[in-house]
């Protein structure tokens, strides 16, 4: 694999020349010009993504990367650690909320180890790319080495390329780890200085002493970890997670095979917000699904500047919000490949307004 910082630097920015002409293309679609609203912005950023203004998001798949946070010590969590390696089982026999949706979705689901708690073999269909049993006490000690940081970027990296080469068109993110929520909080609020007391939430599922509990430990993290001159890379390093180190490299691998890659809830849009800070240019191969109810959710959408396609107060993660974006990009590409113009419909042109110029 290419050095981190060789991909980050190689990410080129969206196909100007495609975007162009699936704009005009959308323009001469049988409708009102700008009547399927974001739906057109979607079909042009696809074009962008790939390179081509029709295009197929008909074989999709969401990575899962699954793993445990040694900071689930202190407490963060009401769930209990082996919950991990039962959840991520359960994916893999269509039990959990993931499963039911991507089934729904005929999206097929890629379940990664990158550092559960266990020595054993979960199931017959999990991935196998553990880095670690689970990472350091970030209250204490950094989460990672450099070594595995980069062997974690690198497992998600990997996997993309695998997925273009089974001939993917669309990838979501997806996780599963208890006390993820408390690292992914820690990454947020490094990268863009928000306070802990703002962007702590209820996980899955705090009473209100253990929220402030959690914002104690969340305050502390930063008061060991935190500098001004710490790079991005750095910030997942000392207070992410296996798993928010992989979906980066999701990300990356996204960006530099041109893949569209669908943001989920509050741990992957940390991932998200971290290859932002590490080039701006890969967000733009990103889509974003729900708004989490997380608030550090919030805050990285703000600062990446993205507007998620749904509010359904969701806060599950497991990569469970992927599915909605996903039917959204097929619907798009269906309306650019299979929608008449008003040529081959026998519409003039003219007797539409542009609905875009009257809402300005």
């Amino acid at each position: 694999m290419m050095k981190i910082q060789d991909i980050i630097e190689s990410i080129q920015p969206l196909d100007k020349v495609a975007m162009n002409a699936a704009r005009s293309y959308n323009d001469n679609l049988i409708k009102p010009l700008g009547s399927l609203g974001r739906l057109e912005d979607l079909a042009v950023q696809l074009a962008g993504i790939t390179g081509r203004v029709q295009n197929d998001m008909g074989k999709k798949a969401i990575l899962v990367f699954c793993a445990d946070n040694g900071v689930y010590a202190e407490g963060v969590s009401t769930a209990p650690q082996e919950v991990t390696a039962v959840q991520a089982t359960n994916m893999l026999y269509g039990k959990t909320g993931v499963s039911v949706l991507a089934k729904q979705g005929n999206i097929d689901l890629k379940v990664v180890d990158v550092g559960i708690h266990t020595r054993k073999k979960l199931h017959p269909q999990m991935i196998e790319e553990k880095i670690a049993l689970q990472t350091g006490n970030i209250l204490h000690e950094p989460a990672m080495t450099k070594q595995q940081l980069e062997a974690a970027i690198e497992v998600g990296f990997r996997m993309v390329k695998s997925m273009k080469e089974e001939g993917y068109s669309i990838l979501g993110t997806g996780e599963m780890g208890i006390s993820n929520t408390t690292t992914a909080t820690s990454v947020i609020i490094a990268l863009t200085g928000i306070s802990p007391k703002e962007a702590a939430g209820k996980g899955a599922g705090l009473t209100r002493e253990l929220l402030l509990h959690k914002i104690d430990i969340l305050e502390k993290i930063q008061e060991k970890h935190y500098h001004a001159s710490i790079s991005p890379l750095e910030v997942v390093r000392r207070m992410g997670g296996f798993d928010i180190a992989a979906m980066m490299g999701a990300f990356m691998g996204g960006a530099y095979y041109h893949i569209p890659i669908v943001i989920d809830g509050v741990v992957s849009i940390a991932a998200a917000l971290a290859c932002f800070c590490c080039n701006p240019l890969i967000k733009d191969y990103m889509l974003p699904s729900h708004r989490s109810a997380e608030p550090a959710y919030t805050i990285a959408a703000q600062t990446m500047k993205i507007n998620p396609y749904f509010e359904l107060d969701m806060r599950l993660g497991e990569g469970s919000g992927c599915p909605f974006a996903m039917y959204l990009a097929e619907s798009a590409a269906k309306i650019m490949a299979e929608m008449a113009t008003f040529e081959e419909g026998n519409v003039d042109k003219k007797n539409y307004i542009d609905i875009r110029e009257e809402e300005k």
